[in-house]
């Protein structure tokens, strides 16, 4: 598969826009956080629902407190795991996170008794793996991103969402160029343009890149927190668990019959592609770092 450089040109054109966009709300402060991951949230629910509607035509049917509310429903819970003291107008995102999360499940619930007489309980099953595909891996993400909130130590607040993010892009960087040059066998007949070559190269070189900025910034203060072999742990399993995210919504897409889940990123398609790997490898990530290195402990 030979690289196309005028594609290649858009995507990087692209990215480095989408980088300055996600390192400004990455870096900033919690609220900018929220209210750039708020953003992608809704918007990779918006083109959830569209698809899932696509691959079957009752879930299209659902009514509008249904369709509003379980997305709501999913940005409280954001709010719920907040760590520190996060607030809002003097209320803690956590105190108001459980009630706005617990109100919307409850209009989702009134709105299927509502439309159908009884819980359909198939669009329910639709919606509640949304909320464990998207919204409970952006909780997942805001608690790592608020977990170090009050510590004197600078920029350690970030490392966590850094180093998972950091390690997707490289993967999908390393993996497009990878493949692009040196590609020969598909990986799977979901994504065929996916090359064995791609992946694993990506997967390596993402590993490799991550453990030399660990071990190059394991002096500096907020680097510190983590040596380089948890980086580099970091790093394989988001580009692993990345890659079968890619795979999921390669999947689903094919499912629902269209190429791209939405064309909000020239050259990257919707919210959904651009997040797909994100959304998956962030509960293992975080399921490393708390349960292995211990984080929040």
């Amino acid at each position: 598969m030979a690289l196309n450089l005028s594609v290649f040109k858009t995507r990087s054109l692209t990215a480095a826009v989408f980088v300055i966009v996600m390192l400004t709300g990455l870096l900033w402060n919690p609220l900018a956080f929220f209210i750039l991951f708020s953003i992608i949230h809704f918007g990779c629910w918006s083109e959830y629902q569209e698809m899932m509607a696509l691959i079957d035509k009752e879930y299209a049917t659902i009514s509008p407190f249904h369709r509003y509310s379980v997305p709501m429903a999913g940005w409280f819970l954001m709010m719920y795991f907040a760590g520190g003291d996060l607030a809002i107008g003097g209320l803690s995102l956590h105190t108001i996170g459980w009630w706005g999360c617990m109100s919307f499940l409850i209009f989702m619930v009134i709105g299927e008794i509502l439309q159908y007489k009884s819980l359909k309980m198939a669009n329910v099953g639709r919606s509640a793996l949304g909320l464990l595909y998207i919204s409970c891996s952006m909780t997942m993400l805001f608690w790592l991103r608020t977990i170090y909130y009050e510590s004197p130590i600078p920029f350690a607040d970030c490392i966590l969402v850094l180093m998972i993010i950091g390690s997707i892009w490289i993967n999908d960087t390393m993996a497009y160029i990878v493949g692009s040059l040196i590609g020969k066998n598909p990986l799977s007949r979901v994504s065929p343009k996916k090359t064995w070559e791609g992946t694993l190269g990506g997967i390596i070189l993402a590993i490799g890149v991550m453990g030399l900025l660990g071990y190059f910034l394991q002096n500096a203060p907020a680097w510190a927190l983590f040596a380089p072999g948890n980086w580099m742990a970091i790093a394989a399993i988001a580009a692993i668990a990345g890659t079968f995210g890619d795979l999921l919504e390669s999947k689903l897409k094919r499912m629902a019959g269209i190429k791209d889940s939405g064309h909000i990123l020239p050259g990257h398609g919707g919210f959904l592609d651009r997040f797909d790997s994100l959304l998956v490898a962030t509960p293992f990530a975080w399921a490393y770092l708390v349960w292995i290195v211990g984080v929040g402990n």
